[in-house]
């Protein structure tokens, strides 16, 4: 998991794009010099965030019934190959900003930016430290292969799967930033609540799309985003940035705006495979 954390704490400090898990250099911690110094931190001190290795079961053991419906889904979901549920999947792989808050732009049904909301961007990085960070403990204990290595299939980042060899796939860290996404956007914007928790839901599952999750992988993910930010909620800066961003959020409604991604075609492309 200190792999995966060095890529998310590379993710908000770096302009670079690319795909997470995927091997990287040391990162510089000074963030760049158009986010605040609190954008390379997240709410929770070390050792402060939900402990990973006890939330969650072992993984599936192999022969058993829970690695055979594991090994289902995994069958199952192949045939998106190529598909464009496979596009996006590739997409969500990227754990960068702006794009991985954009992400959830339709949902919101806002447009999402530094220059329109960077309030709602500093609540996002820092939550995106905390809940990606915190499936460490359960990687480095399980070890779990991922189902590419099982299959031989191929993924939708290639070029991560050197790395995403090393890390261990149970939980999936990707999972859990992007449920814990759903949950803090669920309570900035609770109108589109609905819409938020499910794009956050779609989120882990394109891990299951790219081939490169278990489905229970995914399944716990949910579970340690969610504890992540039952623990947030005791942060007086962390509720202090909700409530910034909720202000925010309000504001822009009320001038009329909307996100203007191609919204229509992302909810069909969400329909496959739920």
């Amino acid at each position: 998991m200190r792999k995966l954390f060095s890529i998310v704490l590379a993710v908000v400090c770096s302009a670079h794009v690319y795909a997470a898990d995927a091997p990287q250099p040391a990162p510089n911690v000074t963030p760049s010099p158009s986010l605040p110094r609190a954008a390379a931190e997240g709410y929770l001190a070390s050792g402060a965030a939900p402990s990973s290795a006890s939330l969650v079961p072992p993984p599936p053991a192999e022969g058993s019934a829970a690695m055979a419906r594991d090994e289902e889904a995994n069958r199952n979901i192949l045939g998106l190959n190529g598909s464009p549920r496979w596009e996006m999947a590739a997409r969500d792989a990227v754990l960068t900003f702006p794009t991985v808050a954009q992400t959830f732009s339709c949902a919101l049904n806002l447009p999402i930016s530094q220059e329109q909301t960077p309030k709602l961007m500093t609540l996002l990085r820092k939550t995106l430290l905390d809940a990606g960070r915190a499936t460490g403990e359960a990687k480095r204990l399980y070890q779990r292969a991922r189902p590419f290595m099982a299959n031989g299939k191929p993924t939708c980042t290639p070029t991560s799967e050197e790395g995403l060899r090393r890390d261990g796939s149970y939980p999936s860290g990707h999972t859990s930033i992007g449920w814990a996404f759903g949950l803090v956007l669920s309570e900035v914007a609770p109108e589109q609540a609905n819409a938020v928790l499910a794009r956050g839901r779609a989120f882990g599952q394109s891990r299951m799309v790219c081939n490169v999750h278990w489905q229970s992988d995914v399944e716990q993910g949910q579970m340690v985003g969610a504890a992540v930010v039952a623990r947030l909620h005791a942060e007086p800066a962390f509720r202090a940035d909700v409530a910034a961003a909720q202000a925010e959020v309000a504001a822009l409604r009320a001038k009329g705006e909307k996100s203007a991604d191609a919204c229509d075609v992302e909810s069909q492309v969400l329909k496959t495979a739920k």
